[in-house]
């Protein structure tokens, strides 16, 4: 039975209102530095960022009695409140039918392997308890009329975890966490950039002391460049993934993200070889991921040249015109690039001919107003000849219309009503898109709370490293909203965050502002716009879905001088507005060496093709097959067991990168609680291991 959506409940799912923006607190004082009178607000912890994972670290903070702070670049701007797909995945263990296990569970998010063991299980047992605590502060997750939550499977998800509020999941995460930060009255200071993460580093360990931020609210004339200081003891860095780096990227534009700026703390990053990538709309326009039903109501997709000629280039990869129509019904579920599914005719042949007609210069399209034209001489495209897996899917959904349009307002008239509201009728036009990054899987290294190797300082959200190779679609909201709550526990249990700072941070302050005034300089050649085109074109171009250690090791040495010349010569501003523009650009170009770094290790120690890349290599092991005969072009390596169980980490020294590995950290499967024996350490707060 098909049931007609009112349009107000798809307006109200697509058209999400954020709340109004939290207050803010006056400074406290003003400290004088390198002739700047700069404002400091005190907190006893300072979240720099307001997506969901920032959001649930602030207010589960507050409500243990913390004094904290919100800091944002853009408030409701990043990627929680601005990115999703056709229906955005929340991860969470399977409350349908008969439950779930929890320690399968962490099995499935750690399968792809480079993750730690007792982080998969805490992301796994902690999901329940997420899910009720976003249900309870108002995120309409769907259920059925016995109290179940409905679920489907997505992408590295056998079992069927995932659940969605439609394409909006994440900024309704956002919406109903600002709203209770809100009520909790928590400070949010917007248009607001942390610069440096200003560290002491008198005592026998490296203790974070707040953030040093632009702040255009606070300039004046003793002030130019609208310097602040947040003197926090504790810090959660929560500002998202590195969204600039690449050209090709689905991310919505100055998504900077944290790793540049924990670099140049000596923060050590871990997994930056891991990213996911896939078919997304261009941001040039309305950057969105096509996952799911987009390419499950198997619409046409075919290229133009420059002359405006059309190609059905797929025809040339698949067989069949109903294996290539499968597979891109797979893409629903099968949604990032990996290398291994290029092979047997696999989903990820379908990104890598795309990617290939990119490079062509040639423009990519899907056409909901057609169906898939056939293969050569082979049958027209038929919902009757489909593979089984993809004709018992629609056919459980209902999905038998004649064209894709109708199929996909059939399954999911939201993802419709999304692109409508951004001046694109896809009932009317083809959707252009492309293969692009989409999500850092590495990052900022933590334990099992959230702690980086920074006394004081902590990382959430897509800042941090804990994804490992794959991940199942919609594990990273769920991740934020699990270590956004053990961060707060164990910032509470260390009672460092229980009233503001009041530390002297003159001498720091100092340094810190003399380094970035050092930075800035009328005469340098290195602009804000050449740094961003050399580092966006050279990750796209060398460390995309195909690479190889030749040009990887090229891209690495182009990094490593852009880097140096940039210590050398510092960054172009020629308006004080494009301060905190500049100094994230430095970052990223330390981000964009850092990932190259570790790529380069990986690659030259052997490593093979997994999650985010394949490694071509002329002596690989697999090759991929097309239509046209097998693409030795593509050849590539396999991935080597071994690497599996370990991490590569970078941080810096002195002014190089250096590079290290260690196994993922195990779980004893066998130790079993026991509740008269093992509650005196919760009740005296062993649990926290506060001195570890």
């Amino acid at each position: 039975m098909s049931i007609d959506v009112p349009q107000e409940i798809l307006d109200a799912l697509t058209d999400v209102d954020m709340p109004r923006q939290l207050r803010e607190k006056a400074p406290s004082e003003i400290i004088h530095a390198d002739g700047f009178e700069i404002p400091i607000y005190r907190t006893g912890c300072v979240v720099v960022g307001s997506g969901a994972a920032g959001l649930r670290a602030a207010v589960e903070l507050d409500r243990r009695g913390g004094d904290v702070a919100i800091i944002s670049q853009s408030a409701w701007g990043g990627t929680s409140a601005c990115s999703g797909s056709d229906k955005q995945t929340l991860h969470t263990a399977n409350t349908a039918d008969q439950g779930d296990n929890y320690k399968a569970m962490a099995q499935a998010i750690r399968a792809g392997g480079a993750m730690d063991e007792d982080t998969a299980y805490v992301e796994a047992v902690g999901s329940g308890r997420m899910m009720a605590s976003l249900q309870y502060l108002g995120l309409p997750l769907p259920q059925e009329r016995l109290g179940g939550t409905l679920r489907y499977q997505t992408d590295h998800d056998e079992v069927g975890r995932a659940t969605s509020c439609g394409p909006r999941t994440s900024r309704l995460m956002v919406k109903v966490l600002a709203e209770e930060a809100n009520r909790l009255s928590i400070p949010l200071y917007n248009h607001t950039t942390a610069v440096r993460v200003l560290v002491d580093e008198s005592g026998d360990t490296r203790q974070v002391v707040g953030i040093l931020a632009v702040r255009p609210n606070d300039r004046s004339d003793k002030n130019r460049l609208g310097l602040v200081i947040f003197a926090a003891e504790t810090v959660v860095l929560a500002a998202g993934g590195p969204g600039e780096l690449y050209r090709d990227s689905v991310y919505p534009n100055g998504c900077f993200g944290s790793l540049g700026l924990a670099l140049e703390a000596g923060i050590e990053l871990v997994n930056l070889t891991e990213s996911q990538f896939g078919i997304g709309t261009r941001r040039e326009g309305f950057p969105w991921n096509l996952s799911g039903t987009y390419v499950q109501a198997i619409p046409h997709i075919y290229s133009i040249d420059a002359d405006g000629a059309e190609d059905h280039f797929l025809a040339r990869y698949y067989r069949t015109t109903q294996e290539m129509a499968s597979n891109i019904f797979r893409k629903g579920y099968q949604w990032p690039f990996h290398s291994t599914r290029m092979l047997d005719f696999g989903s990820s042949l379908v990104d890598l001919a795309i990617y290939r007609e990119g490079a062509a210069g040639r423009r990519v399209y899907m056409d909901f107003n057609r169906n898939p034209l056939p293969v050569g001489d082979d049958l027209p495209f038929s919902l009757e000849r489909l593979d089984d897996d993809v004709k018992r899917y629609l056919g459980t959904a209902g999905a038998n219309q004649a064209l894709p349009i109708q199929r996909l307002r059939h399954m999911n008239p939201l993802s419709i009503e999304l692109y409508r509201r951004y001046k694109t009728d896809i009932t009317a036009a083809p959707l252009e898109f492309a293969v692009n990054n989409q999500h850092m899987n590495g990052g900022i290294l933590v334990d099992i709370w959230g702690r980086t190797n920074l006394t004081g300082c902590y990382a959430v959200g897509e800042a941090a490293g804990t994804h490992g190779v794959t991940r199942p679609g919609g594990a990273a909201l769920n991740a934020g909203q699990v270590f956004g709550t053990r961060v707060a526990e164990h910032i509470s249990a260390s009672g460092k965050a229980g009233s503001a700072s009041e530390r002297d941070l003159q001498d720091i302050t100092q340094a810190a502002v003399a380094e970035l005034v050092g930075t800035l300089r009328s005469d340098s050649p290195l602009t804000i716009k050449s740094i961003r085109n050399e580092v966006q074109a050279r990750m796209s171009d060398k460390a995309g879905i195909i690479c190889n250690e030749k040009s990887v090791s090229a891209a690495l040495l182009e990094a490593r001088q852009l880097n140096r010349n940039i210590r050398s010569k510092g960054v172009a501003v020629e308006r004080t507005s494009e301060t905190a523009r500049a100094l994230q650009w430095r970052q990223m170009a330390l981000a964009s060496e850092a990932v190259l770094e570790a790529l380069d290790y990986f690659i030259r120690n052997g490593g093979g093709s997994r999650g985010a890349r394949a490694i071509c290599d002329a002596e690989g092991e697999a090759v991929p097959l097309a239509n046209s005969g097998a693409l030795e072009a593509f050849r590539f390596r396999r991935e080597r067991d071994a690497h599996k169980d370990e991490q590569i980490i970078v941080r810096v020294i002195g002014d190089r990168l250096q590079t290290s590995t260690r196994p993922n950290r195990r779980l004893d499967g066998t130790t079993r609680n026991f509740f008269e024996r093992d509650w005196p350490a919760w009740l005296t707060g062993q649990i926290y291991d506060l001195k570890g």
